[in-house]
């Protein structure tokens, strides 16, 4: 003999159906953050130009200054999304 669904089990299958399949919010909220980080990007892209041509100069820090710019504005907006 089958048991009855208690209304238990039926209120967790009604949650799994109203829960829609996760959304990654990351790749929106950076950008929504890329124009606050114009400064960073320019300084980014001047290094570029600069050492174009040299093979033993890079441009690491200022691609970093930038993402971390976009990190620091994105991650609020992220973290008020999870649940």
């Amino acid at each position: 003999m089958g048991q009855p669904a208690t209304k238990e089990k039926e209120q967790e299958e009604a949650e799994e159906e109203e829960d829609p399949s996760p959304v990654d919010t990351k790749p929106e909220c950076e950008e929504s953050c890329k124009p606050r980080c114009v400064k960073q990007l320019l300084h980014y892209e001047a290094c570029i130009k600069r050492v174009e041509g040299s093979p033993r100069k890079h441009c690491t820090g200022q691609y970093f200054d930038y993402w971390g710019c976009i990190d620091k504005c994105a991650a609020p907006k992220i973290f008020r999304t999870l649940k």
